[in-house]
């Protein structure tokens, strides 16, 4: 049996909606909503919220959370994940986004299942509603997919819609444990500069990656903006 653990980063501070993880919604933190869906999946063993300051531990104390504190040097949550789990001993990893508190516990689990297949080294999400106005919105990641549901390539730029293929990627994925060792300790590849899309840096080293597709998206909290959209939800 697998054993697999979420791990959700939380850094305090983000660029377009500054403490994010700590804005309340019906009197919780936000990251709180997420790791406690995230403790609803069935596959996961353990949570962990990897925070990064001394304001984030405080907020969370009330709150029924474990965290690890991490360094505030990490330049990117995949590599604040990998401290937190580098001494464990785990089979997958799965890298849950602090700000998107309506993820499903199912689609974690669906995640986690495609580790039973021992090819698969890296897993993520993408939603098969794609319509014309993501299509051409630089802000929504699309993703093309092979024939047998592993990613092609990704872009932020405008897709012809009758290219086809291309899907919204959500920013959720699952790692064996060796791969994400290997993924933090290459160099970030020119395509992952050039796009600003770290995916590219498994994709680039030759590490596939399986796309899982759900008819539901669960947008992350990125404005104000999204925050009303989700209390209007």
């Amino acid at each position: 049996m697998l054993k697999a653990i979420g791990v959700i980063p939380a850094r305090l501070n983000s660029t377009r909606f500054p403490k994010k993880i700590l804005h309340l919604i019906e009197g919780k933190p936000m990251v709180v909503h997420v790791y406690e869906r995230a403790k609803k999946a069935k596959f996961l063993e353990d949570v962990i919220i990897a925070i990064d300051s001394k304001e984030t531990d405080l907020a969370l104390k009330p709150f029924n959370v474990k965290t690890v504190m991490t360094s505030d040097k990490h330049i990117s949550g995949t590599d604040r994940i990998q401290e937190v789990v580098k001494d464990m001993e785990v089979d997958v990893v799965v890298n849950i986004q602090g700000d998107e508190p309506t993820i499903s516990p199912f689609i974690i689990d669906e995640l986690v299942s495609q580790f039973s297949d021992n090819s698969i080294k890296l897993a993520t999400v993408a939603g098969e509603n794609m319509d014309l106005n993501k299509l051409s919105d630089a802000n929504t990641v699309k993703v093309l997919l092979d024939s047998n549901g592993f990613a092609l390539n990704f872009r932020r730029d405008i897709v012809e819609s009758k290219s086809g293929g291309y899907y919204q990627h959500m920013g959720i994925y699952a790692y064996r444990k060796i791969i994400l060792e290997k993924f933090v300790n290459f160099e970030p590849s020119e395509n992952e500069k050039a796009l600003s899309l770290e995916q590219y840096r498994a994709l680039d080293n030759g590490i596939p990656i399986k796309v899982i597709l759900t008819e539901k998206i669960y947008k992350g909290i990125d404005t104000m903006e999204d925050l009303k959209q989700l209390k209007a939800i």
